[in-house]
């Protein structure tokens, strides 16, 4: 079972919950191939480098994933 627990804080803890990624269903770009995937699951978005689905993944919250699907529209992200 493989499991993953974000660094980012969440809840009364401070900490988002493991999530079981054993069975998520990831999703690559429109064309069926990519090196990023991601994955719905319990409310959260697992994002993991499809070369490496042993890797670990980043977990993000709903608004966590807006912001960071924003800022890469916006060009937040670009390395030129």
């Amino acid at each position: 079972m493989l499991t993953q627990r974000s660094p980012l804080d969440e809840g009364s803890d401070g900490k988002k919950p493991e999530l079981d990624l054993g069975e998520a269903e990831w999703m690559s770009g429109s064309n069926g191939v990519g090196d990023v995937q991601i994955a719905f699951v319990e409310g959260y978005i697992a994002m993991r480098d499809g070369r490496s689905p042993d890797g670990p993944a980043l977990i993000f919250t709903p608004a966590e994933w807006r912001a960071f699907v924003l800022g890469a529209r916006d060009g937040e992200f670009d390395l030129t």
